[in-house]
C-alpha cells in the first residue's frame, strides 16, 4: 500500500496546492491548465509544426472578425539583409530566415553554390494588417552571380484588391541556362515596390519577410528538354458534393492538408489561409473557390484571390473576381501534370509545375470587402479535383535541400484519393499514434494521469459540498 502511495503521489502533488484557509482538496491546476503547459513541450519534443496547434488556438479571434496573422515556419532564424554585397548575410538551402524590409528598401543575401545544383530562393513578404497598399506595391526578387549578372527576376504585387497580404516572388539560379553557371558565390537581391504617383502615400512600416531557400540536384541521366506537347487543357465540371469544414493554415509551414473534395472555410475581410495539395509525378491539379452570397451594396474589385505556388513556393497561377453580395467562383486556369520537362516551356503556368511535392493554394478576402458587406465572416467553398495517373519521376543523382521537398509519401498519395487528412483526430491522441512505444508511453501516462487528475477534482468538490452547513 505505501509503494502504491508512492506511485501515485507525484499526481496528486501536480493535481493540488494548499491554500491557506481553504480545504486541503482545493485543485490547481486542473486537467486543462496541465494540457495546456505540456502541449508545446510534447509538440517540440516531437519535432510537430507547434505553429499549427497556436492557429488552431487562435480560431477564436478570427470568429469573432479579427484576422489572424502570418505564422511564420517555427525556428527560423532572423537575419538582417545588407545594404550591398560586402557585408550580405550567407543563406543555406534547407533552413528558413525571418528578416525585415524598410520602406523603399534594397536588401541583399549571400548564396554559396554548387556547380551542378538548382538554387531556389522564395522570399515572402508580409506586411502590417491595415497598412494601406496599392496595386501596384508589392516585392522583386533577383539572384545574380559575383559580377553583377542577373540569374532570374521575379516580382509579386498586391493587385486589385488594394489589401495587405502575404505575397511570394521566386528568384532562382538554374543550371544548364547560358549564365549564372560554376560554383561560386551568388547574391539574393530583395527590392520593396511602393507607389510613388501623386497623392499616394506609401506605407511607413517594415514589411517582415519570410526566406526559405532549396536546391534541387541534376539528375542522373540527361533527359529531354522539350516541354510536353500534349496534355488535357480542359477544364472540369466542378466537383459537387456536400463540404467539410477546413480552416487552413495562416502560413506556408502550418498549410492545412487537402485531397480532392469539397472544402469550406469562413474568412474575414483581410485574411489569409494557406492549403497543400499533394502532387506526385504525372498528376494534374483543378482549383476553384467559391464566395458564398452575403448582404449590402457595392462592388469590390479582386475581393477573393485563389493563388497556387508549387513546393519550392514558387508562383504557379492566380485568380481573382470581382464581388457585388451574389455567390461567385474564381477558377484557375488549367495547368499540366507534373513533370521534370514542364521547366523547358515558357508560360509561367507550364514550367512552374516542374516537380512532385506539395502545391499551396493561398486564399486571401480583401479588406476592401468589409466596407461595402460588413465584416463578416464570409463562407468560402473550395473544390479540389486532382487527375492523371501518377507514375516514378527522375532519378537525382544527389539529395534536394531539404531532403523530402519533392517527395509524395504513401500517406500523401491516400490523402489526394480519400481526402481523408486525419486532421479531425484530437491533437493530443495525434501524439500519442505518432510517437513510437517508449514516447507513446509517456504520453499515455500523462493523459491517465490527467484522467485521475479530473475525477479527484470531482470527489473533492462532492465533499466540500457535502460539509458546507445548510441554510
Amino acid at each position: 500500500m505505501r509503494e502504491r502511495a508512492r506511485r501515485t503521489a507525484w499526481w496528486r502533488g501536480y493535481g493540488r496546492r494548499t491554500v491557506p484557509g481553504a480545504p486541503r482538496t482545493a485543485l490547481r491546476p486542473g486537467p486543462r491548465a496541465l494540457r495546456t503547459a505540456l502541449m508545446p513541450g510534447l509538440c517540440a519534443l516531437l519535432v510537430l509544426p507547434c505553429g499549427t496547434a497556436a492557429a488552431h488556438g487562435n480560431a477564436t479571434a478570427t470568429e469573432k472578425g479579427s484576422p489572424r496573422s502570418y505564422a511564420f515556419t517555427p525556428g527560423a532564424r532572423t537575419v538582417a539583409g545588407a545594404t550591398g554585397t560586402a557585408t550580405a548575410p550567407r543563406l543555406d538551402a534547407g533552413r528558413t530566415y525571418r528578416s525585415s524590409l524598410s520602406r523603399n528598401g534594397k536588401l541583399y543575401y549571400r548564396l554559396e553554390l554548387g556547380a551542378t545544383d538548382t538554387a531556389y530562393v522564395p522570399v515572402t513578404a508580409v506586411p502590417p494588417a491595415h497598412s494601406t497598399v496599392s496595386a501596384t506595391d508589392g516585392i522583386t526578387v533577383s539572384v545574380q552571380d559575383a559580377t553583377g549578372t542577373p540569374c532570374s527576376f521575379a516580382n509579386a504585387r498586391f493587385g486589385a484588391g488594394l489589401s495587405p497580404r502575404p505575397v511570394t516572388a521566386l528568384g532562382q539560379r538554374e543550371t544548364g541556362k547560358a549564365v549564372c553557371q560554376g560554383r561560386g558565390t551568388y547574391y539574393v537581391v530583395v527590392r520593396r515596390l511602393d507607389a510613388q504617383g501623386p497623392g499616394t502615400t506609401a506605407p511607413a512600416q517594415p514589411w517582415d519577410l519570410e526566406i526559405a531557400p532549396v536546391t534541387e540536384p541534376r539528375t542522373a541521366r540527361a533527359g529531354s528538354t522539350s516541354a510536353p506537347q500534349a496534355w488535357d487543357s480542359a477544364t472540369p465540371e466542378p466537383l459537387a458534393g456536400e463540404p467539410r469544414d477546413r480552416s487552413g493554415g495562416t502560413g506556408f509551414a502550418s498549410a492545412s492538408p487537402l485531397g480532392q473534395g469539397v472544402w469550406r472555410t469562413s474568412l474575414v475581410p483581410g485574411e489569409t489561409r494557406f492549403y497543400k495539395v499533394p502532387l506526385d509525378w504525372g498528376r494534374q491539379l483543378h482549383a476553384s473557390a467559391e464566395l458564398g452570397s452575403a448582404t449590402g451594396h457595392g462592388y469590390v474589385g479582386g475581393a477573393l484571390n485563389l493563388s497556387l505556388y508549387n513546393p519550392v513556393r514558387g508562383y504557379v497561377e492566380d485568380a481573382a473576381l470581382g464581388y457585388t453580395g451574389t455567390q461567385k467562383p474564381a477558377v484557375l486556369a488549367p495547368l499540366p501534370p507534373v513533370e521534370y520537362a514542364n521547366r523547358y516551356a515558357v508560360p509561367t503556368g507550364v514550367t512552374s509545375v516542374r516537380f512532385a511535392g506539395d502545391y499551396y493554394l493561398v486564399l486571401h478576402l480583401s479588406e476592401q470587402t468589409a466596407d461595402s458587406f460588413g465584416p463578416g465572416p464570409f463562407t468560402v467553398t473550395l473544390r479540389v479535383r486532382v487527375a492523371g495517373r501518377a507514375h516514378t519521376g527522375p532519378q537525382y543523382a544527389g539529395r534536394p535541400v531539404p531532403g523530402e521537398v519533392f517527395t509524395v509519401s504513401g500517406q500523401d498519395r491516400e490523402t489526394v484519393l480519400t481526402g481523408n487528412t486525419g486532421d479531425g483526430a484530437d491533437p493530443v491522441m495525434r501524439l500519442v499514434a505518432i510517437s513510437g512505444i517508449g514516447l507513446g508511453t509517456a504520453l499515455l501516462l500523462i493523459l491517465a494521469g490527467w484522467t485521475v487528475t479530473a475525477r479527484r477534482t470531482r470527489r473533492a468538490q462532492t465533499r466540500v459540498n457535502a460539509q458546507k452547513p445548510t441554510a
